[in-house]
């Protein structure tokens, strides 16, 4: 037991090593806060908020060009709140703008404000507060007058700038938002200001536009892969189920009729294969008809237009409906993806109206119904090792899908414990809202030291009177979070100090299943 204790600990003083030391190379940073001006109006960063102008490649050339910034800032800002322009978010978007109380309830709870060590800047309501006090003082009646009672800021292109930086410096996990007790959505603001500056001013990090949502509609697939490629690898994973199964396993394509049209993240495809598989097995298993879809766009199920902007995220969302309608499919599956889920089943209701709103639903209730239906033989004695749960947020805190995944790992992992806090309380992976795939400039050193060092202690918490020899499995049913807790694992070197490993929900439940040939499940030496 002490030796398990003061590995967990050595893992933990690795945690923070890092970040102390990250700390102390910015010593030399403009502090935030300058006690001879206005809080807000002298908006200073540190080293992790010195990139803006090269990750945005925003740097006005002149004043003349920096004037056409500022003016298509605030005709973006006016849009963020006429009926026509703003079809998504306008009621809480207004509500969240004219009622904070300031209380900073919600800067308790943000774990980027915490593992920043509490960094000014990071408080959920710092970046609403920039904006609040532009629009009063720019957009609304009389605001340049009431701005020297209510909070003066100047408009030029520092400030702009830097709230562009700042709307990329959140998760969007709205933590925030949860435990705000009059409902203010920090996360929501930060969202707007992200569609802003793409929608009027053109500016996106690159990860999430060209080679995201740009990328998608043009070849097929955020990852790059046109069909062709997609149906290649998935006849190879289709080659190592039928191995691994000891029958004949088929993904089928482009069938026409089926009751559910699955999509998947395409990055599995290339990064989790085996997740692709384990669902093929478990439908077929299960009796279900279903199909991939071949045409472009309709295998990659991600929308990142979720993240920055309404116009990209329509377009993807009308493909997926457009694709399900013309194979007469009676619903959409979702696979392992939050971000996915939400795109797709919540803010796609304001687009996907008549014959386009096709029923969607969540992958995680299917499997649900499947387990509890008995249509598979299951072996929970084969899970026989640890396993704790991730709850993505876009799944949980966002969707309120909070059962349907313990009730199927109290079925198939009889070592099943929960992380603390969990559920709609659980802290985001880091990875969240773009920055699991955003590795340019600094966002993956920020992500690293900063947005995924909470969830990374809560991993180890979970595993703690642990031996370090026995395999740990965290569940993580979303890809984007596998992708940033692969991460922190590997950084900080968990998986050779504490064997621990992670993976999807479908990978366990096929492990469980009896009368297999091989697990799926294969624990390397850690």
């Amino acid at each position: 037991m002490v030796v398990v204790l003061l590995a967990v600990f050595s893992l933990i003083v690795a945690v923070n090593a890092e970040y102390v030391s990250s700390n102390l190379k910015s010593q030399k940073a403009t502090q935030v806060m300058n006690t001879q001006t206005d809080f807000y109006a002298n908006i200073t960063f540190n080293v992790y908020e010195g990139e803006v102008y090269k990750a945005f490649r925003m740097e006005p050339k002149n004043k003349e060009e920096e004037d056409q910034y500022l003016r298509a800032f605030l005709s973006g800002l006016k849009k963020l709140f006429q009926k026509k322009n703003n079809w998504g978010f306008l009621q809480p978007l207004l509500l969240s703008m004219e009622h904070c109380a300031k209380c900073q309830t919600c800067s308790g709870s943000c774990p980027v404000f915490e593992a920043s060590g509490r960094k000014e800047i990071y408080r959920p309501n710092f970046r609403s507060e920039v904006l609040r006090r532009i629009y009063r003082k720019y957009i609304k009646p009389y605001g340049k007058l009431s701005a020297k009672l209510t909070g003066d800021i100047d408009l030029n292109w520092t400030t702009i700038a830097r709230l562009a930086e700042l709307a990329y410096r959140c998760t969007l996990c709205r933590r925030c938002a949860s435990v705000c007790p009059i409902g203010v959505d920090n996360g929501l603001i930060t969202h707007e200001i992200r569609k802003l500056f793409s929608q009027e001013l053109g500016i996106a990090p690159k990860e999430i536009h060209d080679k995201g949502t740009v990328q998608q509609l043009k070849v097929g697939s955020s990852t790059g892969m046109n069909s062709m490629a997609v149906k290649d690898s998935v006849e190879f994973i289709e080659e190592e189920m039928t191995e691994l199964a000891g029958f004949k396993v088929e993904i089928p394509w482009d069938k026409e009729g089926a009751e559910i049209l699955l999509l998947h993240n395409a990055g599995e495809v290339l990064s989790w294969p085996e997740n692709v598989g384990a669902f093929a097995i478990i439908l077929q298993a299960a009796g279900i008809s279903w199909t991939l879809s071949s045409e472009s766009v309709g295998y990659d199920g991600v929308n990142y237009g979720v993240w920055y902007d309404d116009v990209q995220l329509a377009r993807v969302a009308l493909k997926h409906a457009e694709i399900a309608k013309k194979l007469k499919v009676k619903k959409i599956l979702i696979g392992e993806c939050g971000h996915a889920h939400k795109a797709l089943t919540i803010i796609a209701d304001r687009v996907l109206t008549g014959d386009l709103n096709i029923p969607r639903e969540s992958a995680v209730v299917l499997l649900d119904d499947i387990i509890q239906s008995g249509k598979l033989r299951l072996d929970p004695s084969r899970n026989n090792f640890p396993v704790t749960l991730h709850d993505p947020c876009n799944l949980v805190r966002l969707m309120g899908i909070v059962e349907p995944q313990r009730r199927i790992l109290r079925r198939i992992a009889p070592k099943f414990r929960e992380m603390t806090p969990h559920g709609v309380d659980n802290y985001c992976c880091g990875g969240g809202s773009g920055f699991a795939i955003m590795s340019s400039y600094n966002f993956a050193e920020w992500r690293i030291l900063v947005s995924s060092r909470k969830k990374l202690l809560q991993i180890l918490d979970a595993f703690k009177n642990e031996p370090l020899e026995v395999p740990k499995y965290v569940c993580a049913p979303c890809s984007n979070c596998k992708g940033s807790i692969r991460d922190i694992l590997e950084y900080y070197r968990a998986g050779e100090r504490s064997h621990i490993h992670y993976g999807g929900l479908v990978e366990l439940i096929v492990n469980a299943m009896d009368g297999l040939k091989q697990p799926m499940i294969k624990f390397d030496a850690g």
